[in-house]
Protein backbone atom coordinates (compact mmCIF):
# COMPACT_ATOMS: atom_id res chain seq x y z
CA UNK A 1 0.00 0.00 0.00
CA UNK A 2 2.69 2.61 0.84
CA UNK A 3 4.44 2.04 -2.52
CA UNK A 4 1.18 2.46 -4.43
CA UNK A 5 0.58 5.65 -2.52
CA UNK A 6 4.09 6.82 -3.45
CA UNK A 7 3.30 6.21 -7.12
CA UNK A 8 0.08 8.24 -6.72
CA UNK A 9 1.97 11.10 -5.08
CA UNK A 10 4.62 11.17 -7.79
CA UNK A 11 2.15 10.85 -10.67
CA UNK A 12 -0.19 13.39 -9.08
CA UNK A 13 2.44 16.05 -8.44
CA UNK A 14 4.15 15.50 -11.81
CA UNK A 15 0.86 15.32 -13.68
CA UNK A 16 -0.58 18.46 -12.14
CA UNK A 17 2.73 20.31 -12.39
CA UNK A 18 3.25 19.40 -16.04
CA UNK A 19 -0.38 20.23 -16.88
CA UNK A 20 -0.13 23.64 -15.26
CA UNK A 21 3.17 24.24 -17.01
CA UNK A 22 1.75 23.19 -20.40
CA UNK A 23 -1.40 25.31 -20.03
CA UNK A 24 0.31 28.42 -18.64
CA UNK A 25 3.21 28.97 -21.00
CA UNK A 26 5.40 32.08 -20.71
CA UNK A 27 4.54 33.11 -24.28
CA UNK A 28 5.14 36.40 -26.06
CA UNK A 29 4.37 38.53 -22.99
CA UNK A 30 7.19 36.93 -21.01
CA UNK A 31 9.52 36.99 -24.01
CA UNK A 32 9.01 40.76 -24.27
CA UNK A 33 10.01 41.42 -20.66
CA UNK A 34 13.36 42.89 -19.81
CA UNK A 35 15.33 40.10 -18.10
CA UNK A 36 18.11 40.29 -15.51
CA UNK A 37 21.56 39.03 -16.49
CA UNK A 38 21.11 35.88 -14.41
CA UNK A 39 17.90 34.73 -16.11
CA UNK A 40 18.46 31.08 -17.07
CA UNK A 41 17.70 29.80 -20.57
CA UNK A 42 14.17 28.45 -21.00
CA UNK A 43 15.34 24.84 -21.48
CA UNK A 44 16.54 24.72 -17.84
CA UNK A 45 13.06 24.92 -16.31
CA UNK A 46 11.37 21.69 -17.45
CA UNK A 47 14.10 19.27 -16.34
CA UNK A 48 14.67 21.18 -13.11
CA UNK A 49 10.98 21.11 -12.22
CA UNK A 50 10.67 17.45 -13.15
CA UNK A 51 13.39 16.48 -10.67
CA UNK A 52 12.05 18.86 -8.02
CA UNK A 53 8.49 17.61 -8.41
CA UNK A 54 9.63 14.03 -7.86
CA UNK A 55 11.51 15.09 -4.71
CA UNK A 56 8.52 17.16 -3.52
CA UNK A 57 6.20 14.19 -4.08
CA UNK A 58 8.43 11.79 -2.14
CA UNK A 59 8.70 14.23 0.76
CA UNK A 60 4.92 14.72 0.76
CA UNK A 61 4.36 10.96 0.69
CA UNK A 62 6.69 10.49 3.65
CA UNK A 63 4.96 13.28 5.60
CA UNK A 64 1.56 11.79 4.78
CA UNK A 65 2.62 8.30 5.94
CA UNK A 66 3.96 9.73 9.19
CA UNK A 67 0.84 11.79 9.99
CA UNK A 68 -1.75 12.69 7.35
CA UNK A 69 -3.32 15.25 9.69
CA UNK A 70 -0.03 16.60 11.03
CA UNK A 71 1.45 20.04 10.63
CA UNK A 72 4.17 18.89 8.25
CA UNK A 73 1.70 17.43 5.78
CA UNK A 74 -0.55 20.48 6.05
CA UNK A 75 2.43 22.71 5.29
CA UNK A 76 3.30 20.43 2.37
CA UNK A 77 -0.23 20.84 0.97
CA UNK A 78 0.02 24.62 1.37
CA UNK A 79 3.31 24.91 -0.45
CA UNK A 80 2.18 22.71 -3.35
CA UNK A 81 -1.01 24.76 -3.71
CA UNK A 82 1.09 27.94 -3.91
CA UNK A 83 3.49 26.24 -6.30
CA UNK A 84 0.63 25.35 -8.63
CA UNK A 85 -0.80 28.90 -8.37
CA UNK A 86 2.38 30.70 -9.38
CA UNK A 87 2.51 29.89 -13.13
CA UNK A 88 -1.08 30.93 -13.91
CA UNK A 89 -0.63 34.09 -11.85
CA UNK A 90 2.52 35.14 -13.68
CA UNK A 91 2.27 33.63 -17.16
CA UNK A 92 -1.49 33.76 -17.75
CA UNK A 93 -2.55 36.79 -15.68
CA UNK A 94 0.80 38.62 -16.10
CA UNK A 95 0.87 39.62 -12.44
CA UNK A 96 4.50 39.72 -11.32
CA UNK A 97 3.64 41.46 -8.03
CA UNK A 98 1.18 38.78 -6.93
CA UNK A 99 3.58 36.15 -8.26
CA UNK A 100 6.23 37.57 -5.93
CA UNK A 101 3.87 37.35 -2.95
CA UNK A 102 3.04 33.75 -3.87
CA UNK A 103 6.63 32.64 -4.38
CA UNK A 104 7.85 34.26 -1.16
CA UNK A 105 4.96 32.68 0.77
CA UNK A 106 5.90 29.38 -0.83
CA UNK A 107 9.50 29.83 0.33
CA UNK A 108 8.30 30.39 3.90
CA UNK A 109 6.29 27.16 3.75
CA UNK A 110 9.17 25.23 2.17
CA UNK A 111 11.50 26.35 4.96
CA UNK A 112 8.81 25.61 7.55
CA UNK A 113 8.46 22.09 6.16
CA UNK A 114 12.23 21.59 6.43
CA UNK A 115 12.23 22.76 10.05
CA UNK A 116 9.21 20.62 10.97
CA UNK A 117 10.73 17.51 9.41
CA UNK A 118 14.36 17.99 10.42
CA UNK A 119 14.36 15.97 13.63
CA UNK A 120 11.73 13.35 12.94
CA UNK A 121 11.98 12.84 9.17
CA UNK A 122 15.35 14.17 8.01
CA UNK A 123 15.06 12.49 4.59
CA UNK A 124 11.98 14.56 3.79
CA UNK A 125 13.67 17.71 5.04
CA UNK A 126 16.72 17.03 2.88
CA UNK A 127 14.55 16.39 -0.17
CA UNK A 128 13.25 19.95 0.24
CA UNK A 129 16.68 21.63 0.45
CA UNK A 130 17.24 21.83 -3.34
CA UNK A 131 13.64 23.00 -3.69
CA UNK A 132 14.28 25.77 -1.15
CA UNK A 133 17.41 26.82 -3.04
CA UNK A 134 15.58 26.84 -6.38
CA UNK A 135 12.62 28.75 -4.92
CA UNK A 136 14.96 31.31 -3.34
CA UNK A 137 16.63 31.81 -6.73
CA UNK A 138 13.24 31.99 -8.47
CA UNK A 139 12.10 34.56 -5.88
CA UNK A 140 15.08 36.77 -6.70
CA UNK A 141 14.36 36.31 -10.40
CA UNK A 142 10.66 37.17 -9.89
CA UNK A 143 11.67 40.28 -7.92
CA UNK A 144 14.14 41.34 -10.63
CA UNK A 145 11.52 40.89 -13.34
CA UNK A 146 9.06 42.93 -11.28
CA UNK A 147 11.63 45.71 -10.78
CA UNK A 148 12.74 45.79 -14.41
CA UNK A 149 9.24 45.79 -15.85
Amino acid sequence: MPRRLLILFVLGVLGIGWTIGATNLPGPWYASLQKPWFNPPNWVFAPTWTVLYIMIAIAGWRAFLRDPKGNAFRVWVGQIALNFAWSPTVFTFHNLALGLVIILSMLVLILTFIVLQWRSEKSSALLFVPYAAWDAFASVLNFALFQLN
